[in-house]
């Protein structure tokens, strides 16, 4: 469970990663538009197959999604975010509206339903309710979680419910390790999630550290797909914003991660005591 998600209310717009779904590029790109304007991070897909393919390997807090395309429709992809990504909220547009659609859509899970197309105000509206839902589910999630941490404590008579640690681990430095089969960051008495993109990006600059990446370089190697200079930016700026929130959990880390002005990213091993399980590599 990403439970730096809960904090995302206070830090902003910023903190937010949004999907937007649609064939028709000027709405797909008119959309992404209003949304960045409004200070969120935004990614798009053109298809509904390439919809499926990012959530396969990406966690979004809302999804804009037209619900009629060819191949793949909305409503697939709404059943693929119901059984995959049941906390991520889905926001469905259509030029072509109908009851028995819209009873579908809510009864799939989406949280809105709107026809195309929507003043700016009314998609923004309909995401500001979206995320603040998102938050909401995220925090009662993180909540039941520490209430079952302490009940699993008391009932073994100790202070914190002992930590299953990965049996193949790089220690980055600390009292800090990754694993990176497990896709988790742990230390001794903490252990955080990746996904599986966070953990890519983890090991790509652990195994190069002191390396200057490009951006252009990063999506490459991460998400496995080439970008325009200008693109690449846009896409991987979230990505290393949520890994660094992650990281921030545990003392010294947030200077691990340097952003070299005007070229990319490097992984600093001067700002820790850096030592390596060669298992792990």
């Amino acid at each position: 469970m990403t439970a730096y998600r809960t904090s995302t209310l206070s830090a902003g717009t910023a903190s937010f990663l949004i999907l937007v779904v649609d064939d028709e590029a000027t709405m797909r790109r008119s959309l992404a538009d209003i949304l960045r304007l409004e200070g969120y991070h935004v990614q798009m897909a053109k298809s509904g197959e390439e919809a499926i393919q990012r959530l396969q390997s990406e966690t979004y807090d809302l999804i804009l999604l037209d619900l009629k395309m060819p191949g793949v429709s909305g409503v697939e992809v709404l059943r693929f975010v119901a059984k995959t990504a049941p906390e991520t909220q889905v926001i469905l547009l259509t030029a072509h509206g109908s009851l028995e659609s819209a009873i579908e859509a809510l009864r799939l899970g989406a949280q809105d339903y709107l026809l195309k197309p929507s003043s700016p105000e009314s998609i923004l509206s309909s995401v500001a309710k979206a995320l603040k839902t998102r938050v909401e589910i995220l925090q009662n999630q993180e909540l039941l979680s520490h209430l079952e941490s302490s009940v699993q404590a008391i009932k073994e008579n100790k202070e914190t419910t002992p930590l299953i640690l990965p049996q193949q681990n790089a220690l980055i430095g600390n009292g800090v390790s990754v694993d990176f089969e497990q896709r988790v960051i742990w230390s001794e008495n903490l252990q955080v999630s990746l996904t599986y993109t966070e953990s890519k990006l983890m090991k790509i600059l652990l195994d190069n550290r002191d390396t200057v990446f490009t951006h252009q370089e990063l999506v490459s190697k991460v998400q496995g797909y080439d970008t325009t200079r200008q693109e690449a930016p846009l896409i991987l700026r979230p990505l290393v914003s949520r890994l660094r929130r992650k990281l921030s959990k545990f003392p010294g880390s947030q200077d691990w991660i340097v952003n070299v002005r005007g070229k990319g990213y490097r992984f600093d091993p001067r700002k820790i005591s850096f030592l390596t399980n060669q298992k792990a590599k």
